[in-house]
């Protein structure tokens, strides 16, 4: 009888000792694309995405035959270089709805991510 009275004094002990911890607000995890740089641009050239998300753009450069050998934007400044046959992340925040234009160093080859 002692011990079943000791022991349900210990579940009341434990069970009055636990609290509650607050959820804490989940960290947005981060949306990964990809893209190939190829003879006919930046494929695919309209990506939708998350707002509110972080992104991960990840481009690799499929041809030689293009100059696409990097990527620019003007806002956020970006301006990564793009090795042939190598994947390159480039990190973006999150993002309000709108749209994020990128290009080659010419502008002559283009892409948007459509953020929604």
């Amino acid at each position: 009888m002692k011990r079943i009275l000791f022991a349900c004094t210990a579940v009341l002990i434990a069970a009055a000792s636990f609290t509650a911890t607050p959820a804490r607000a989940a960290k947005p995890k981060e949306q990964r694309v990809f893209v190939s740089v190829t003879a006919k641009g930046f494929e695919p050239a309209n990506i939708p995405v998350k707002a509110g998300k972080p992104i991960v753009l990840v481009v690799t450069r499929k041809t030689d035959r293009t100059c696409a050998t990097e990527v620019v934007m003007k806002s956020p400044a970006i301006n990564v270089p793009l090795p042939l046959n190598k994947p390159v992340e480039i990190k973006l925040a999150a993002q309000k709805p709108g749209t994020l234009r990128f290009a080659c160093a010419m502008d002559m080859i283009t892409g948007q991510l459509v953020v929604n």
